[in-house]
């Protein structure tokens, strides 16, 4: 079968992260800048794909945090630029669109394997005849190991910010 290659639709498509903060409530974020490869077969069978995002283009509506989150004591973008992502292993979606990505994510050049639960919203053609897929995806990390370890204490007990985030994102991504 002849292989697919996908690319980007950055109009349509966003990455999010939640982190509880205080321990009581989440603070979302997203990247502004990232990109996304993939390749396939028929079906987005067989596929493999690449991500990366841009740390500079962080974003979480606050001027003051987004600039911590730059900085040495978290992603320290002027070190690190990018984190990325690449697929090692990819399930074939199921009959209800459902599929595993697992692959080597790396932040601060730190690599670890992480498996995104996935689904594919369908595969449609616009009215200008362009083919899109539409990919719904999430996971969970511990941010400690990728060496984000910033935090403070509380007096209350507990931290400041959550090891754990979530990350989601909604991709749309066109065939050429």
């Amino acid at each position: 079968m002849a292989t697919i290659n996908w690319a980007l639709d950055p109009t349509h498509s966003e990455i999010k992260f939640k982190v509880k903060h205080l321990m009581i409530t989440n603070v979302t974020g997203s990247f502004n800048a990232f990109t996304v490869q993939a390749s396939s077969e028929v079906g987005f069978t067989q596929a493999q794909v690449q991500f990366s995002a841009e740390v500079g283009s962080i974003n979480t509506a606050n001027t003051q945090r987004d600039e911590h989150l730059k900085s040495a004591d978290f992603f320290d973008a002027a070190q690190f630029p990018t984190i990325t992502f690449t697929s090692t292993q990819v399930s074939n979606p199921d009959a209800d669109g459902q599929f595993e990505v697992t692959g080597d994510l790396t932040i601060r050049s730190i690599t670890k394997s992480v498996t995104l639960r996935a689904e594919l919203g369908g595969i449609a053609k616009d009215p200008w005849g362009n083919t899109k897929a539409g990919i719904t995806f999430e996971t969970e990390i511990n941010r400690a190991d990728f060496g984000l370890t910033w935090n403070a204490a509380l007096e209350s007990g507990g931290v400041l910010v959550s090891e754990k985030v979530k990350i989601s994102g909604d991709i749309q991504l066109v065939q050429g």
